[in-house]
């Protein structure tokens, strides 16, 4: 009888327990390829297309997927050859928009090793000779699917022997072949190609959608992850589906299990909100030591500058689209939305326009500067000073002296406190003093079609501010008064009321006043005995753009 024990001897009868083999990782951007056009986000009309497309068996030969990065051309060109070679649960189906993946085809497909789904990425196979392959190879049917598929990636990097080489076949393929190219520059793709194929444009991806996607993903990873991070994610993918999932798959690891607002800026490199709308503060009231210090502090903080000018871009946009009454950003929180909504009410859009060029020039400096940071600093230095400025349209009236608002008073206007009003010239402050400095006014500020049509082709009925009635001299479009009285609200910050007349009497247009005002000085000219006497002696001569102003100057 052995000696050895029954558990001893039991488990001799069975093999020792082998540990299961670790399974590679796979990053979040190809865990979660699409598999189905219900999971394929931000391309509903594309779908809906498609859809229609199948239902009716009207389905072109080739398809031209394109777009920007990682919104899904090649996901959906693996999507559209499974949907054509679907045989259902039964191996009875047809072509659908919705394949069941779990047939043979669908399973082929989406694990690449379908033998008549064929991709090929022309970056790497751009010549003639990898295109010979393909038009060789159509010729014959497909050996198990319902279609012979060419995914070819990236098409626009075919040399242009080999798009010339593919024209035929492509205009005229086998019935059982189709052919899906996918592009992120569709500029380059020849004419001749494009005519030939089905275009879908893939769009971007919006913020919300990716947001709410990316929280979906991280449930399912078990991933706790603030909703503030989630929308700092989605704006650094700019549409990009794939972009925005590697970011993910890299915040999860910084995170080591969850992840903040905090974490996600600053492995970014991303300045905290809060922190850019006190910078725009500092800004806005001319605090330059302050300023220059808050750049400091956040550039300490891992901040680049690009990102720090980029968020006062965005804080700039912020505020005007408030001030227009654009639809709140549903990304912004409480605070911003709040903070926007007080800047709009008291800075002008004259102000706000000059915040953002002032700014873009600065961004783009700073790209190309081998020192950022100073560059940056200088670039807020002059946002600051430059407040100090009037806009063209102030300018024009003092160079007109018309007595407008002096740059001393400008400055608090444009950091968000109302301006004491100057002493006034004409009928209130900002109010051109006649109708010749309102068309001047108009030149210089930035409007100088409306003003030529004022100078040249309307008579003044009446000037009386903020009343304007003209006649026109020559038919004008039905929106003019509108757009007038639009340009003089923007120039002096009152409503006006433009009225056209096309009866009664009027003042002759601008230019026929200065023809006549020519016309009489140079009449006054020819009336001066010298020149009335050279006249006599040579009867052929004549005067040419000769002025008393120029007689006295010579």
């Amino acid at each position: 009888m052995s000696s050895e024990s029954p558990d001893t001897f039991a488990l001799g009868l069975d093999e020792p327990p082998q540990p299961a083999a670790a399974q590679p990782y796979r990053v979040l951007a190809r865990k979660y390829r699409p598999q189905s056009f219900a999971e394929l986000i931000g391309q509903d009309a594309m779908v809906k297309t498609l859809g229609n497309a199948i239902r009716r068996d009207r389905l072109a030969h080739a398809f031209l997927l394109t777009g920007v990065r990682g919104v899904g051309k090649t996901s959906t060109a693996r999507l559209i050859a499974k949907a054509l070679n679907c045989i259902g649960p039964d191996g009875a189906g047809g072509p659908t928009i919705d394949p069941c993946g779990v047939c043979e085809p669908c399973r082929a497909i989406a694990e690449g090793r379908h033998i008549d789904v064929v991709e090929m990425d022309a970056a790497s196979h751009t010549g003639v000779d990898d295109v010979r392959e393909i038009i060789e190879a159509v010729r014959y049917a497909a050996v198990s699917a319902r279609y012979k598929v060419y995914i070819v990636d990236e098409v626009h990097m075919l040399s242009k022997n080999a798009f010339n080489a593919l024209l035929k076949t492509l205009e005229e393929p086998p019935a059982h072949v189709k052919f899906l190219f996918a592009t992120t520059e569709v500029n380059k793709v020849p004419v001749t190609v494009l005519s030939r194929c089905q275009r879908f444009d893939l769009k971007r991806i919006s913020a919300e959608q990716l947001a709410a996607h990316f929280g979906e993903v991280a449930e399912k990873e078990g991933v706790a992850i603030e909703p503030e991070a989630l929308t700092l994610i989605a704006r650094a993918a700019e549409g990009s589906a794939r972009d925005g999932l590697s970011i993910l798959d890299q915040a999860i690891a910084h995170g080591a299990g969850g992840v903040t607002a905090d974490q996600v800026r600053a492995m970014l490199g991303l300045s905290d909100r809060g922190a850019i709308r006190a910078l725009l503060a500092l800004l806005l009231a001319g605090d330059a030591p302050g300023a220059l210090k808050a750049v400091r502090d956040q550039y300490e903080l891992g901040v680049e500058p690009a990102a720090l000018l980029r968020g006062l871009l965005e804080s700039v946009h912020g505020i005007t689209r408030a001030k227009v009454g654009g639809a709140d950003d549903p990304a912004l929180s409480v605070e911003e939305r709040e903070a926007y909504a007080d800047w709009a009410a008291a800075i002008g859009y004259a102000a706000l326009h000059r915040l953002w060029q002032l700014l873009l020039k600065g961004l783009a400096e700073v790209h190309n500067a081998t020192l950022p940071l100073e560059t940056a600093e200088m670039a807020l230095l002059r946002v600051i000073h430059a407040t100090d400025l009037p806009d063209p349209g102030t300018l024009a009236r003092q160079m007109a002296g018309e007595g407008g608002i002096p740059p001393a008073a400008a400055t608090p206007a444009s950091h968000g406190a109302p301006a004491a009003p100057p002493p006034p010239v004409s009928a209130a402050p900002g109010r051109p003093a006649s109708f010749a400095a309102l068309v001047d006014a108009l030149d210089q500020g930035g409007k100088p079609l409306l003003a030529q049509q004022l100078h040249d082709f309307v008579g003044l009925v009446r000037y009386a501010p903020p009343l304007l009635d003209l006649k026109p001299l020559k038919p004008f479009a039905a929106d003019f008064a509108r757009d007038l009285a639009a340009a003089l609200k923007a120039m002096t910050g009152e409503s006006w009321q433009v009225a056209l007349t096309e009866d009664g009497a009027a003042e002759p247009s601008l230019r026929d006043q200065e023809l006549a005002e020519k016309q009489r000085l140079k009449q006054k000219v020819l009336d001066t005995p010298v020149v009335r006497a050279a006249l006599d002696a040579f009867p052929d001569a004549e005067l040419v753009d000769y002025s008393l102003n120029e007689q006295r100057s010579a």
